[in-house]
């Protein structure tokens, strides 16, 4: 169908859509999709089916196959400066990544000794250092993971720097951290908290971060609260706009926190990328099915 669904409030969110373009459904036989990844050399996008513990890919004339089952019921996913996947893994609570022969390595799997919850969202910066979050969604059931006990007993968000091994402690104060996003200068980073997902008196908001030169985060403040559902998974564009997940589709914010518009989507949104050749193609994992649109603006590059 022509896409026509979405919502303008604000003029300059017109600019940042192509209104001609189709919304188009690669498939819908998910059981949660999550963490999708855009490969620019294959034009290939990788994403998590969680519940169904596998990783699916498409590539344009190819349709959906799956890349990778078992997959440690994975959940977010990025790439590194050197092309390869980076993935969180629910059931064995830990980070790693596929290198170009197939193997793999362990990037982060415990903290101060202690088992990680369930890393869920993830993040490559310029210089290669390896942001992620660690909520305990993978942990509180047999639906996403393997139910556990927290040993770190919070949920926290870690950055693991260029050449180290060590997983440091970057923020201890959200209930539960989840999708994440730089923008285009690094100078901020935006974190989701997700928490009323479970609690409706908890967070649902995404705040903002000073980003320091030793990665450290400062004058963190809440850049939006959510108007329907929780925000899960976020991109930003080249402009610094902040796009995330949302109950009724993807919602659009400009840099001083306005909403600017809402791309429709008739499943709940659990995150979205930028890819296509001209990183000017949003790809939207929402429940059950995976979306793509072509906008009017390029993903920020990294």
């Amino acid at each position: 169908m022509k896409f026509q669904d979405y919502e303008v409030h604000d003029p300059r969110f017109r600019l940042l859509l192509q209104p001609n373009a189709f919304l188009e459904k690669l498939t819908g036989d998910c059981l949660w999709a999550e963490g999708p990844v855009y490969f620019p050399a294959t034009d290939l996008l990788i994403w998590s089916d969680i519940p169904n513990n596998r990783m699916l890919r498409w590539a344009p004339g190819m349709g959906v196959g799956v890349y990778r089952a078992p997959s440690n019921f994975s959940n977010g996913n990025t790439r590194d400066r050197e092309g390869r996947l980076v993935s969180c893994e629910h059931g064995a609570r830990r980070v790693t990544r596929t290198e170009h022969d197939g193997s793999m390595t362990v990037i982060a799997s415990h903290f101060d000794g202690k088992k990680l919850n369930s890393p869920n969202d993830v993040i490559v910066d310029s210089e290669g250092a390896i942001w992620f979050t660690d909520p305990d969604y993978g942990i509180i059931s047999d639906y996403e993971g393997y139910r556990a006990e927290s040993e770190i007993g919070r949920c926290n968000v870690y950055r693991v720097a260029p050449g180290e091994t060590q997983v440091r402690l970057v923020c201890d104060d959200f209930v539960k951290p989840n999708g994440l996003a730089f923008s285009p200068d690094e100078s901020k980073l935006y974190i989701a908290d997700s928490a009323a997902s479970h609690d409706d008196d908890a967070p649902r908001h995404i705040r903002v971060f000073d980003v320091e030169k030793d990665g450290a985060l400062r004058n963190g403040r809440v850049f939006v609260e959510m108007q329907s559902g929780v925000p899960d998974g976020l991109r930003t564009d080249e402009q610094g706009n902040v796009w995330t997940s949302a109950e009724d589709g993807v919602h659009c914010y400009a840099p001083d926190g306005a909403l600017l518009g809402k791309i429709l989507i008739p499943e709940v949104v659990a995150n979205l990328t930028f890819g296509g050749l001209r990183r000017n193609r949003l790809f939207i994992t929402a429940t059950s099915s995976v979306y793509a649109v072509h906008v009017g603006v390029r993903g920020a590059a990294r």
